[in-house]
C-alpha cells in the first residue's frame, strides 16, 4: 500500500482507504448503497463486539472526535455528531468533498462499537493538503482541539492522526493540553503511525506518555505490516480492510492505525458506558491486562495485545486501583538532608591553568618591555651616527658652518659619514 502523505508540521492522517489500485491518500472504491449502520467487517468477531456490547453501548458517553470534520447527516453517525471549532481555518466547510473524508470514517468506526455514545468533532487536520507551516510559530491546532474537548464534556478523546517521516514533532502545547486531560481524567488514544519500521524518531501524538498508542495487526492477528513499530506502543487493533463511512455517502474499506485507534476509542466508550468513574490509569491497565497478549507478555509490534472488547467490558466490574490518584504527603512539613549524610562540596579549584597564563602573560610583558627598551636604544644610537642637529628657529634651521641649511637635500659630511662620491 501506498502511505498517507506526510503534514510536515508534524500531524499526518494515520490511514488510507483501501481499494483495487490503492495510489493516494484516502483514494475510494465506488460507494456502496448508504445503510443505517456501517457494516460490520471482521473487526466485530476479533474484538469480541457481540458480547461486550449485550451490557453496555456506550450509552451517555462522549467521544471527541480530533479529526478533519464529520459529515454528521450521514446515516453511520445521523443525530450523533456534535460540530466543534474548526482549528484549520482553511476556509473548506462541510459538503466540500475536500472536508470530512478521514473525520468521518473514523466517527462511524467508534459508532460502530459503541452505537449509543456521541461524537463531538474538533477539526484539527485538513484531508489532504501538505501543510506547509511552522506550528511552533502558532498555537497547535491539536493542542486547542484537545483543551476544547476537555472543556466540553468529553469522555475520551481519539486522535486517528500522527505519524511523522522527517522527524520527531514534539509540541509543548500539546503536553500542556495532555496534562489538563489527564488532570480531568479523560482518557487519550491516538494512532501509532503508518511508518511501519522505517523510522526511529518518535511519532506524536501517540508518543506522549499519557496517551494509549494503537498499533493495527490484519486478520489473524499478526501485525499489519504498515503499522509503525515503536517501544511505547500500548496495545492493538484490527486495522486492514475496516469498512468506514464516506464522506460523500456510501462506505469504503479502510487500511491504517487509524481505524485501530477509533475501534479502540469505541471499546473505552464501552467501557465508560458501564462506569463512567472509570479514570485514564484503570482505562489503560484493564485494556492492557485484557488484551491477547503476543508471547513474552508485550513487544513493541502490537504492544500488550490486540484489544478484547468483550473481556475489557467484564473487567470494568473489578477494575484495579487508580495508581494515579493523588496521595496526601506523609512526611515532614520541611524537606532536610538526610542523616549522617554530608553536603555535597565543590571540588578544589584547578589552579594549573591560570598560573600557565599568568606566568605566559609576564613572559609576554618582559618581551613587550625589552622590544620597547631595544627600540630606543637603537633609535639613539641612530642619532648619535647621524650627528648633531642644527638648532631650529621660528623661521627654520638656522645656519651651522660646515652643515647645509636646505631641509630637502642630503646632510652633509660629519662624523661616520663619507660623503658623497
Amino acid at each position: 500500500m501506498t502511505h498517507p502523505k506526510v503534514r510536515r508540521a508534524g500531524l499526518r492522517i494515520g490511514t488510507s482507504f483501501a481499494a483495487a489500485g490503492i495510489s493516494a491518500l484516502l483514494c475510494v472504491g465506488s460507494a456502496t448503497p448508504a445503510q443505517a449502520k456501517t457494516p460490520a467487517s471482521w473487526e466485530s468477531e476479533a474484538l469480541g463486539l457481540s458480547s461486550a456490547q449485550k451490557t453496555t453501548r456506550g450509552k451517555g458517553v462522549k467521544v471527541a472526535v480530533l479529526d478533519s470534520g464529520v459529515v454528521k447527516d450521514h446515516p453511520a453517525v445521523a443525530g450523533k455528531v456534535t460540530t466543534g471549532p474548526d482549528y484549520v481555518k482553511d476556509g473548506l466547510h462541510s459538503g466540500d468533498p475536500r472536508w470530512g473524508e478521514h473525520g468521518t470514517a473514523m466517527a462511524s468506526d467508534v459508532l460502530k462499537v459503541a452505537p449509543q455514545a456521541s461524537i463531538l468533532s474538533v477539526r484539527v487536520i485538513d484531508d489532504k493538503k501538505d501543510n506547509d507551516g511552522d506550528l511552533t510559530n502558532g498555537p497547535s491546532p491539536v493542542a486547542q482541539g484537545i483543551t476544547y474537548a476537555v472543556d466540553h464534556g468529553a469522555d475520551v478523546i481519539s486522535m486517528s492522526l500522527g505519524g511523522e517521516t522527517f522527524g520527531s514533532s514534539f509540541n509543548e502545547q500539546e503536553t500542556t493540553a495532555l496534562a489538563h486531560a489527564a488532570h480531568k481524567g479523560v482518557p487519550v488514544i491516538a494512532s501509532a503511525g503508518n511508518e511501519g519500521d522505517m523510522f526511529n524518531d518518535s511519532s506524536y501524538p501517540a508518543g506522549y506518555p499519557s496517551v494509549i498508542a494503537v498499533a493495527a495487526v490484519e486478520k489473524g492477528g499478526s501485525r499489519a505490516e504498515f503499522s509503525t513499530v515503536r517501544t511505547y506502543n500500548t496495545i492493538a487493533a484490527p486495522g486492514v480492510g475496516i469498512v468506514s463511512a464516506k464522506n460523500t455517502g456510501g462506505y469504503a474499506p479502510v487500511n491504517g492505525t487509524s481505524p485501530a485507534a477509533a475501534l479502540t476509542s469505541g471499546v473505552v466508550a464501552l467501557m465508560l458506558g458501564k462506569d463512567a468513574e472509570l479514570k485514564p490509569s484503570q482505562v489503560r491497565a484493564i485494556l492492557t491486562s485484557t488484551a491477547a497478549h503476543p508471547p513474552g507478555g508485550y513487544n513493541p509490534l502490537v504492544g500488550h495485545g490486540v484489544v478484547n472488547a468483550a473481556a475489557a467490558v467484564r473487567a470494568v466490574s473489578d477494575p484495579p486501583a487508580d495508581g494515579a490518584a493523588p496521595a496526601k504527603y506523609q512526611g515532614k512539613t520541611f524537606l532536610t538532608p538526610p542523616n549522617g549524610v554530608e553536603p555535597t562540596q565543590h571540588p578544589p579549584l584547578d589552579t594549573t591553568e591560570l598560573t600557565i597564563g599568568l606566568v605566559g602573560g609576564g613572559v609576554g610583558l618582559v618581551m613587550v618591555v625589552g622590544a620597547v627598551l631595544l627600540g630606543r636604544a637603537g633609535r639613539r644610537r641612530a642619532a648619535t651616527v647621524a650627528g648633531p642637529a642644527g638648532p631650529v628657529g621660528p623661521a627654520g634651521p638656522v645656519a651651522v658652518p660646515g652643515l647645509p641649511t636646505s631641509t630637502g637635500g642630503p646632510a652633509g659630511p660629519g662624523p661616520g659619514h663619507s660623503g658623497p662620491a
